[in-house]
């Protein structure tokens, strides 16, 4: 039909015509040309991963939170976690479907999801274990869930072989600041979280908190048997908490925590003076006097100071100051000396927190 149309088209217009005829074809077919189908938009979370452990009469579940896209909003669109638990004879097959273990399994707790959950990353939940015919081995899982209840799959399984003879916390902390350690005491707990007697206990685990820093870290390297810990890493005027924590044989021979004690806050205060300066002795010559003493021991010396008097009997009060800045060796010359002159010399000590040590033994030279 296109060949007889051409014929009685005259010659010149025939290639317009054509060029006409298939720039309408390549129209027509590029309008009914289909895109690739784009990916579905993923509406529930992956599974997330749960781990956990016995802490006295609890156990302290976590778990990580999903990831956000850039604009800020939830990938995942997660709006709650959902925890549960399974209770389960300890030889009972680990091997579960997920049909079965949410047909056996209980709903413990619903957890929002807020914005804060998503910053910091991670969510945790404590379970408290009730020991009256407790079951020889827990299961927990967690699953996330949108607005409109529709639900990611189930986490890894958590396996909680809780132990019923943890000792309870310890009690009646105090603490006493020395010049070189915070000593902190405990009287130890009489029984188990379940009641019984005596207490399981292993020793014991001191904590501490930088509150400057907000860390925590456990002071001992292995429990402390005693009833007594002195923390000699501490700071003067540094804001510290303590708690210690008691440690109890478990069930496999693990050793288990109980909860904290009773947290003590304290911000240490140096009030303690320094040692005064030791072996004092003096050498003369015809203008100086030299005075050479020992270095004090204690870490936060900042100086020396050095008195003299050509009086031995002057009340101490009435003496010369000869070093207004503080002297940061340990020795000193006293060029301002007359011939045939007796002098008499003490020093101090002085710590960066401006307490003053007792008097040096007085030491004498006359110049010759």
């Amino acid at each position: 039909m296109l060949l007889q149309t051409l014929k009685h088209i005259k010659h010149k217009h025939k290639i317009a015509v054509l060029a006409f005829i298939l720039f309408s074809l390549f129209i027509s077919s590029g309008c009914g040309k289909r895109k690739p189908p784009l990916p579905p938009v993923e509406r529930l979370a992956q599974r997330a991963e749960i781990s956990g452990f016995q802490r006295g009469n609890k156990v302290l579940l976590s778990w990580t939170m999903a990831a956000r896209n850039a604009s800020g909003g939830s990938v995942l669109n997660i709006s709650r976690a959902d925890i549960y638990r399974l209770t389960e004879p300890a030889n009972s097959s680990s091997s579960i479907s997920e049909e079965e273990f949410a047909s056996r399994s209980t709903l413990i707790a619903t957890i929002p999801i807020s914005d804060a959950d998503f910053a910091r990353k991670q969510m945790t939940y404590a379970d408290t274990l009730n020991f009256a015919g407790q079951a020889a081995r827990i299961r927990y899982a967690v699953r996330f869930a949108n607005a409109t209840g529709q639900k990611a799959g189930f986490s890894n399984f958590l396996f909680i072989e809780p132990t019923a003879k943890v000792a309870e916390t310890p009690k009646d902390l105090k603490f006493e600041v020395t010049q070189n350690a915070i000593e902190i005491r405990w009287v130890s707990p009489a029984q188990n979280v379940d009641g019984s007697m005596p207490a399981n206990i292993l020793g014991f685990n001191i904590y501490r908190i930088d509150d400057e820093k907000s860390t925590q870290k456990v002071l001992n390297s292995s429990p402390v048997t005693g009833n007594e810990f002195a923390d000699k890493s501490f700071e003067f005027e540094k804001n510290y908490s303590y708690f210690v924590r008691t440690v109890s044989l478990g069930a496999n021979g693990e050793p288990l925590e109980s909860a904290d004690s009773t947290i003590i806050k304290l911000l240490p205060k140096d009030t303690f003076p320094p040692a005064p300066p030791g072996s004092v002795t003096i050498a003369a010559s015809p203008r100086t006097i030299s005075i050479f003493f020992a270095s004090n021991i204690e870490n936060d010396i900042a100086g020396y100071k050095v008195y003299r008097s050509l009086t031995p009997n002057l009340p101490k009060a009435g003496w010369t100051l000869l070093t207004p800045q503080l002297l940061t060796t340990n020795t000193f010359q006293d060029t301002n000396v007359e011939a045939g002159k007796t002098y008499f010399y003490y020093l101090t000590a002085v710590d960066k927190f401006g307490n003053v040590s007792e008097n040096s033994e007085v030491a004498s030279e006359t110049v010759p």
